[in-house]
């Protein structure tokens, strides 16, 4: 990773934490209003992104200032908004959200307090989700008039499947951490004094991975949900020679027979 990735102005409400190793924490920090996504927020969130992918960092990590990871789009906001105003602040959500999902280093939303509308789609962009057991999280837009509008109605389902999804969507009830650990909406809900040490583990051991390993598993795995299984089978014995003619692929088998940890280069994976 470059030393040089920027930290956003706090008064953005974003705010860039460099963890070592190549964890890199993008932190959503207006405590004050729920780090909602308001306009000036979001375009600072989506240049966050950017920045990440161009520096190619290891592990990018979300998370939330305060009590809540995310309350979603800034309603206050949103109400003195005109309708090109609001489909133009929905539109720049999308993006950044889509951005996220497409990032191509593995990611991490630390769900530290509410996620809710926006917020919860925020989440559900990123590979993994850990939760604290008693947050509240859920996809709340229809107590407004509203549908899900930043991939809600399509990356639930895939994560939890249809039934569940539909009831979360159609209900606008938001749920625990631990409820969502059961129904397979986050990877993990720990008390939330440990939350913070057990994301941290998890993110070094993944940045101690190769980088174009996981880059790869990542397109196959995401690619892969949209193919029959013959294609995708077809596509991973692809990529597996390009892996195995790798250098990282060459650096693990050194360092299996040196009887010592890899240093990964890594690279971007096509």
């Amino acid at each position: 990773m470059q030393p040089d990735l920027q930290a956003t102005t706090a008064d953005t409400g974003i705010v860039i934490e460099q963890s070592g190793q190549g964890i890199v924490q993008i932190r959503l920090n207006r405590p004050e209003r729920l780090n909602a996504l308001g306009v000036d927020m979001v375009d600072a969130l989506g240049r966050a992104i950017a920045d990440a992918v161009a520096q190619r960092v290891r592990v990018l990590i979300v998370r939330g200032t305060g009590r809540a990871f995310c309350a979603g789009a800034d309603l206050k906001e949103r109400r003195t908004m005109d309708e090109t105003a609001r489909v133009r602040h929905n539109r720049a959500i999308n993006a950044a959200v889509d951005a996220l999902g497409a990032a191509p280093m593995p990611t991490i939303a630390v769900i530290n307090g509410l996620a809710l509308g926006g917020g919860c789609e925020l989440a559900l962009a990123c590979d993994l989700r850990y939760a604290a057991e008693d947050v509240q999280i859920g996809l709340t837009e229809s107590r407004i008039g509203a549908i899900p509008g930043a991939g809600g109605t399509q990356r639930m389902p895939r994560v939890i499947g249809a039934s569940r999804a539909l009831e979360l969507i159609l209900t606008g009830e938001p749920i625990t951490g631990s409820r969502a650990e059961e129904i397979g909406l986050v990877n993990g809900a720990v008390a939330a004094e440990k939350l913070d040490a057990h994301v941290m583990r998890i993110a070094t051991i993944l940045a101690s991975r190769s980088p174009t390993g996981a880059q790869t598993t990542k397109r196959l795995v995401y690619r892969g949900l949209e193919m029959p299984l013959a294609d995708g089978l077809m596509q991973e014995g692809l990529a597996l020679r390009e892996i195995l003619a790798s250098s990282d692929y060459a650096e693990g088998l050194a360092a299996f027979a040196e009887k010592r940890q890899p240093r990964f280069g890594g690279g971007t994976a096509t």
